[in-house]
């Protein structure tokens, strides 16, 4: 078999491109083929109508490795003249409009980029950083191309950190058995979230089961704008009712540690963390100063006791159960005379409904914080991010679940 034969069939041309001839550059350590084309009426890419050809573009695009060797092909493409859409580049079947590289080679650097960091890729491949980017750009716009309008029943709304400060991007996940990023904002804004919802169709919106939030007043105020019976609909996270009362928790412990330490009490010195714990995970060099402390009737131990009963409120069975704590819990962190529980108290009380909306749909932001967990190790993977465009395509090429490969169009 001759050497154009062999990779006419490598590369699976047919009518009109053939392949003319391969060149091997030892020194360079490349292939270079060269494909021509037949002479054909042409049409425009763009319209389809029927187009004159007007000349000649050579072009040249990085194809899977043979032999060893980086294989280069080599065509001049036609450029055709329509009268609609003036002189326009003719599709080839091997790779995509703009790209230098072969559709096979695309979907062997995406499966790479997946698994290793771009550095790491890019010596795998031999590209470099930018063409590496490219690569990823174009799948995300393709993938994302691709995405049909389809039923979003079960959602989590999260913000992530871009980068030091108050720096945010908002995330919304679908929380599905494999939870996949749907949509991507700059800052936590109204407007961040507004852009999903109204990208929604009528029927998705309505079809809606279940929204998984904390009580950030803008991604509420948004959903309850956009989603048909969003009262009923949105449930705030238990992981992050925690960290409010956590919070409460450690604001009495300070207050109470600065009069003690007045009084030369110092027996709540580095105690922070042992308060943040739930009771199932005190670790066992830390039991014994915890049960001490709280047998002390210290104000920080009646705020942790009150913290950890909030948490057995998730333990109820059913919506009337939940009901029934709630007020119970509510009624003690009222009258338990410490200002930051007191506080958190009346903050749970105006979003009651839709703490308790949990016992209807069961459904946390567990979803959204394991994909904060996937974007974060991006971070580390990246040493961060300059550019917020890529982090935010990098979020969408590694979790979004999206149809990245290029296709044949032979």
């Amino acid at each position: 078999m001759q050497d154009t034969q062999l990779y006419q069939q490598i590369l699976g041309l047919v009518a009109p491109w053939r392949v003319t001839g391969v060149t091997m550059k030892y020194a360079e350590r490349t292939i270079e083929v060269a494909v021509a084309c037949d002479e054909q009426v042409w049409g425009c890419p763009t319209c389809g109508k029927r187009a004159h050809l007007h000349d000649y573009e050579t072009r040249r695009w990085r194809h899977l490795d043979s032999c060893q060797f980086k294989t280069i092909l080599v065509a001049a493409v036609p450029r055709v003249k329509c009268e609609e859409h003036g002189t326009v580049t003719v599709k080839v079947p091997w790779a995509e409009k703009h790209s230098r590289f072969t559709a096979f080679f695309e979907r062997l650097a995406i499966d790479v980029l997946l698994d290793c960091s771009i550095k790491g890729a890019c010596g795998l491949l031999g590209i470099s950083w930018d063409e590496a980017a490219g690569i990823k750009e174009r799948a995300v716009k393709r993938g994302l191309a691709r995405r049909k309008a389809e039923p979003m029943p079960r959602l989590c709304v999260d913000e992530k950190s871009f980068g030091r400060g108050h720096d945010y991007v908002t995330v919304v996940v679908q929380a599905n058995a494999k939870a996949t990023v749907t949509h991507i904002a700059d800052g936590r804004t109204t407007e961040s979230l507004n852009g999903f919802w109204r990208s929604l169709t009528p029927e998705q919106l309505a079809g809606v089961e279940a929204v998984s939030m904390d009580m950030w007043e803008p991604y509420l105020l948004s959903t309850q704008a956009h989603v048909p019976g969003a009262a009923d609909k949105i449930t705030h996270d238990p992981f992050h009712l925690v960290t409010h009362l956590n919070a409460a928790v450690n604001e009495v412990r300070l207050a109470e540690h600065r009069v003690l330490m007045e009084m030369g009490d110092d027996r709540l010195k580095g105690s922070k963390q042992l308060w943040l714990y739930g009771y199932e995970n005190i670790p066992e060099r830390w039991d014994k100063r915890l049960t001490e402390l709280k047998a002390q009737k210290l104000k920080t131990s009646k705020a942790w006791m009150l913290k950890e009963y909030f948490r057995d409120l998730f333990a109820c069975q059913t919506l009337a159960e939940a009901q029934a704590f709630f007020r119970s819990w509510y009624d003690w962190a009222i009258r338990c005379q410490l200002k930051p529980i007191q506080k958190v108290a009346r903050m749970f009380q105006r979003h009651r409904d839709r703490i308790l909306n949990y016992f209807i749909h069961h459904l946390t932001n567990g979803a959204a914080e394991g994909i904060n967990n996937k974007i974060q190790s991006l971070i580390k993977k990246a040493y961060g991010y300059r550019n917020r465009e890529r982090f935010k395509a990098d979020i969408f090429f590694h979790c979004g679940g999206l149809d990245l490969y290029p296709a044949f169009s032979q």
